[in-house]
């Protein structure tokens, strides 16, 4: 699952990494950059965050809280 950020010039894809199950930290939060060197965020094309479920699980429970506030503040 993929989404792109920044008009493009960011790819985040997380999916469960099967070649690492043998570890607690087997979800992969894959950061892709594609922009010029001058607007560069990362200083590597590509970062990996490897992380646990229950981190993954926290991560999205952050992203949908912040989100449930911004849709009600706009209104």
């Amino acid at each position: 699952m993929a989404i792109e950020l920044m008009n493009g010039s960011l790819n985040i894809d997380v999916f469960y990494d099967k070649k690492d199950k043998q570890y607690d930290d087997n979800i992969c939060v894959c950061i892709r950059e594609e922009s010029p060197e001058d607007e560069k965020v990362f200083y590597a094309n590509e970062t990996n965050l490897m992380i646990t479920p229950e981190e993954a699980r926290e991560f999205a429970k952050l992203l949908e809280d912040a989100a449930e506030k911004s849709s009600h503040a706009s209104r």
